[in-house]
């Protein structure tokens, strides 16, 4: 975002993130309402205004002199109104960079360079996740113009608002290693190896009486296997909460992330263990219930 504001200026990039408007630097950035999520903070952070929009006719009516991209949020493409095409139409009517987050998107493969290829500006995604690449480090792509632009905007650079957020040598290498890596997996066969783990889990957890699990695929973000394991408390009196301290206090200490209100059931993916995990994974979880079970 940075990038975009400033472009090669130097004097620009020393001004971010105060005065945007004063110094000349355009100040908003046009986003759906449905792609709010917490994420867009990124951008907010170099001084821009956030403008929602739901139709094509609000960014219409958005688009002015001071707006400098319309940001997409990839994950949440099935709750907006506007979808990618539209959306990078729009862009091309104002003139405007349009810019996308995928961080989780990654797999499938061919998401690497399905957005570039679509025409979008900019395409950011994590280098953890499926890629397997440091957690602190990223990809960037783009059209040269908005990557010089980030890189200024960046370390070794001093007076920046990237410079905090500088990624470290081995990072890079390691980042670059992970990516190469990816690419060349066979991804056919690590998705049998994903569905295999999840198997493992399931038979193991599902020998306790009243234990259901339902396997699904989330359509974009975090696009793999993803195992949901339900209890029925009458019968097995355990809570998530009590499920998860269990875990984390037992060897070796296992750590489960909670989503959403429901106490009789744990979200699972299996994409980031190492070989063999699911195996401790499984008995550690059918140790629990099967404990707690009448």
């Amino acid at each position: 975002m940075a990038g975009i504001l400033t472009g090669m200026d130097q004097e620009k990039v020393k001004q971010l993130p105060h005065g945007l408007e004063e110094a000349g630097i355009k100040s908003e950035v046009i986003i759906q309402k449905a792609h709010f999520d917490g994420y867009e903070h990124a951008l907010s952070n170099t001084g821009i205004s956030l403008v929602p929009v739901e139709t094509a006719d609000d960014v219409d009516k958005a688009a002015n002199e001071k707006t400098a991209s319309m940001h997409f949020l990839n994950c949440n493409t099935l709750e907006g109104k506007i979808k990618h095409e539209e959306w990078l139409q729009l862009a091309k009517k104002h003139n405007l960079p349009a810019t996308i987050d995928i961080a989780a998107d990654v797999p499938p493969v061919s998401n690497l360079w399905k957005f570039n290829d679509m025409g979008f500006s900019f395409v950011a995604l994590s280098g953890g996740k499926a890629i397997c690449g440091p957690q602190s480090a990223g990809v960037l792509m783009g059209t040269k113009d908005i990557v010089d632009g980030a890189k200024i905007n960046n370390a070794p650079n001093g007076r920046t608002i990237g410079r905090g957020m500088k990624v470290n040598k081995e990072e890079m290498l390691g980042m670059y290693a992970a990516l190469r890596g990816y690419i060349e997996r066979d991804h056919d066969e690590e998705w049998k190896m994903w569905e295999n783990r999840v198997a493992v889990i399931e038979d193991a957890v599902k020998k306790v009486k009243g234990v259901e699990v339902a396997v699904t695929v989330p359509p974009i973000a975090n696009h793999t296997p993803k195992m949901n394991i339900k209890w029925d408390r009458k019968q097995t009196k355990v809570s998530r909460s009590e499920l998860g301290d269990s875990l984390r206090q037992g060897n070796p200490s296992i750590e489960i992330i909670a989503w959403g209100d429901d106490e009789s059931s744990i979200d699972l993916t299996v994409f980031m263990l190492k070989p063999g995990q699911e195996k401790i994974v499984g008995k550690r979880i059918f140790e629990e219930l099967s404990s707690a079970s009448s």
